[in-house]
């Protein structure tokens, strides 16, 4: 017995969409890095986050910049965060052993940003009558 199929909307206003994401605010966090496992923890959200982040070296350097590699190890020695210098060409990897604080500096330029909003301003253009609707992407700062 043939199996029934169900026929995918072709109108966009009614097929389903998954809700996005929710990240946390971290803008500002200076995290308690008392243990190893804290730091680990804070190494990670800061990998996930879309801004610059600054982390204080144990010899007292600091280094800015955005997070887009980590290398996760046995011991903290062993496991290596890799960021992007903050206005420069130049790429750099600590190890977690060598990190003494951490704080998540830059803004994160997605923040507020979702699909939920831009679904919300499609909906009202489309009910004022707009035809051809495109919503263009905020300026970031």
């Amino acid at each position: 017995m043939p199996q029934e199929t169900k026929a995918m909307p072709q109108n966009p206003d009614e097929m389903e969409h998954a809700p996005g994401f929710v990240h946390e605010k971290l803008e500002g966090w200076v995290p308690k890095l008392a243990s190893d496992e804290e730091l680990r923890e804070a190494l990670e959200k800061a990998f996930d986050f879309r801004g610059d982040v600054t982390i204080t070296k144990k010899d007292g350097t600091k280094v800015e910049g955005y997070i887009f590699d980590r290398r996760p190890g046995k011991s903290l020695a062993d496991a290596q965060v890799r960021l992007f210098v903050k206005d420069t060409d130049e790429k750099v990897a600590i190890s977690y052993g060598e990190i003494a604080g951490l704080e998540f500096s830059g803004r994160d330029p997605a923040a507020g940003k979702s699909w939920e909003t831009w679904v919300k301003k499609y909906q009202e253009k489309k009910a004022a009558g707009e035809k051809n609707i495109r919503l263009e992407p905020e300026k970031l700062d």
